[in-house]
């Protein structure tokens, strides 16, 4: 069983979501919360698998509060809801540790699938949205890192992979699913899932999420 927590200002909108998971023999609402701050403080109280988080809520936003759930270091993951003309939220979103992102009107079993994935530890990120969000990602690193093609200090996270598991994370942080990594590297897509739950573990990454930071940080992927 799924458990969730819906945090969204709207009462219709939550009203909604709650009665589309409840609806589902493998997912249960736990809770509502109308802002941030009640969403972290029921994410301690309940711990539920997935919190479902709007973005913009009254007092703590969907963003520093995804942030707080996420640096308590308990189990739940945050699936964050935005909009196609919002990719600032969504860039803030990744850099505060959520591990998926879709659209407000994504349809029903896109919404239902996404809490699933996140719930097993995947990432899910609206197909329409990965490439402006990854390419978002990528003008925004710090400033000060060296030119492309100059020798820089090797980011002490990639120090246990081997080669082929550096190969695979680079192609993550290009956006490429499991199933174009197994098709392009000629490989099982059960090896290549193998190959990401070791550089997950290896890494300290929380998800496929965090590994594309990782990968641009360490410069594995140049923006395009």
């Amino acid at each position: 069983m799924t458990t969730v927590l819906i945090a969204d200002d709207q009462p219709l909108q939550r009203l909604g979501f709650r009665m589309l998971l409840e609806s589902q023999d493998d997912m249960t609402v736990l809770g509502e919360a109308a802002n941030g701050t009640e969403a972290v403080r029921m994410a301690a109280e309940l711990h539920p698998d997935v919190v479902l988080m709007d973005v913009r809520m009254p007092g703590l936003d969907g963003i520093e509060a995804t942030r707080r759930v996420v640096a308590t270091g308990d189990r739940t993951r945050v699936l964050i809801l935005t909009t196609f003309d919002l990719d600032e939220y969504a860039y803030a979103g990744l850099r505060a540790g959520a591990s998926g992102f879709l659209v407000k009107d994504a349809q029903p079993e896109e919404l239902l699938s996404g809490i699933r994935a996140v719930a097993t530890g995947d990432a899910v990120v609206a197909p329409s949205l990965t490439r402006r969000l990854l390419d978002a990602y990528a003008h925004h690193l710090p400033t000060g890192q060296p030119p492309t093609g100059t020798p820089a200090p090797e980011d002490p996270r990639l120090a246990a992979l081997t080669d082929r598991e550096r190969e695979i994370l680079t192609v993550i942080g290009k956006g490429w699913t499991n199933t174009e990594i197994a098709s392009r590297l000629h490989l099982a897509e059960s090896t290549v899932k193998t190959h990401v739950s070791r550089i997950l573990a290896k890494t300290g990454c929380r998800d496929r999420i965090q590994a594309v930071i990782l990968a641009y940080d360490a410069r594995l992927v140049e923006p395009s």
